[in-house]
């Protein structure tokens, strides 16, 4: 699947609209994550306008792309819908990698910015959408028609970190 190998993060976007239709499709493949328990804990913000954008990329000191995206996904969890608590993490990541996926896919580029990694981050976000208590925010996901950066094949495997049967 050249998505996989092609991906990587792209963090300078062209000024240009991301279709409706191209939005939708990202949102079903992030849907369409694996999830512990079929719990599918998670909610999504989608940020289009460039004022909210700029408000955005400021809850956190890595995320000044935000503000130059076509639209930024903001990844939450909803605890009234955990039934695996300890497993929300990981359904959000791989509604994350599937977004990120299809937007190789529809030739956009994306960068995921950490949310759930920094406590004054998580309340930044929090803060910002005036989110209740019971909804975790988790990462932000910018995309966009990728500006002089090119998802492309960059060869990451290593032999040394394969072991088979033991260490």
């Amino acid at each position: 699947m050249r998505e996989i190998f092609d991906r990587r993060s792209i963090r300078k976007f062209k000024n240009q609209a991301v279709e409706p239709e191209k939005i939708d499709r990202l949102l079903r493949a992030a849907m369409q994550a694996p999830s512990a328990a079929n719990q599918q804990p998670w909610e999504f913000i989608v940020v289009q306008e460039k004022e909210m954008l700029e408000k955005l990329a400021q809850t956190s000191p890595y995320a000044k792309p935000v503000s130059e995206s076509a639209a930024t996904f903001v990844l939450l969890a909803n605890e009234n819908d955990m039934r695996i608590h300890s497993a929300w993490e990981q359904d959000l990541s791989a509604a994350a990698e599937n977004l990120l996926l299809e937007a190789v896919h529809l030739n956009l580029g994306g960068v995921w910015f950490g949310v759930a990694t920094a406590g004054f981050i998580v309340e930044n976000v929090r803060n910002l959408f005036k989110l209740p208590a019971h909804i975790r925010p988790f990462a932000l996901i910018s995309v966009g028609y990728p500006d002089g950066q090119q998802n492309q094949f960059i060869d990451r495997y290593k032999a040394e970190k394969v072991h088979y049967e033991q260490w």
